[in-house]
């Protein structure tokens, strides 16, 4: 299913068409690479993150569960980043995480990153689910900035079991 993105009235991608996407098994391999260009890109540390997660390098497989769920960010073929949900590793099944949040430097700053997110939360609350939790790194301010303005509320702990030790931000709402 395809959701042709919106951002304005006014906005215009000249000859580029814009939509927000379940993922596919094709999109892994580009995927990967925009997940692991932003730590780099941020100098955010590699273990105890998703860089060295299992799932990065087969996200299509990694969401086939119930109740969860990939998007990609696709600009006529090429991903540009991409977010997702499922149930929150070894917590209650009414809370679930919204993760592997990443976008290419193109993407960044003309609101596709709000709009992918705003339909994993509503994906999440078609799901059911009662909350979502986020992990972030503290180096990604403009991305805590925005989970912020959704409501997130920052924890003084984590969550779950992530696997996710070097993520220093954990944050939640009620949805």
């Amino acid at each position: 299913m395809y959701l042709h993105l919106i951002i304005r009235e006014s906005f215009k991608v000249s000859k580029d068409t814009i939509v927000i996407r379940e993922i596919e098994p094709q999109d892994n391999g580009q995927l990967e690479q925009v997940i692991k260009a932003c730590f780099h890109e941020f100098k955010i540390p590699l273990e105890g993150t998703a860089y060295t997660d299992r799932e990065t390098p087969r996200m299509f497989e990694s969401y086939q569960d119930n109740r969860e769920r990939y998007f990609v960010l696709d600009c006529n073929g090429d991903v540009l980043g991409g977010g997702g949900i499922k149930p929150l590793t070894d917590f209650e099944d009414s809370v679930c995480e919204i993760q592997k949040m990443y976008f290419s430097p193109s993407a960044r700053g003309k609101g596709y990153g709000r709009a992918l997110f705003e339909k994993c939360l509503q994906t999440a609350k078609e799901y059911g689910y009662e909350s979502a939790y986020i992990e972030s790194a503290s180096q990604l301010k403009a991305a805590i900035h925005i989970y912020e303005s959704y409501g997130f509320s920052h924890l003084k702990e984590a969550m779950g079991n992530t696997g996710h030790y070097s993520c220093g931000v954990w944050m939640i709402k009620t949805l």
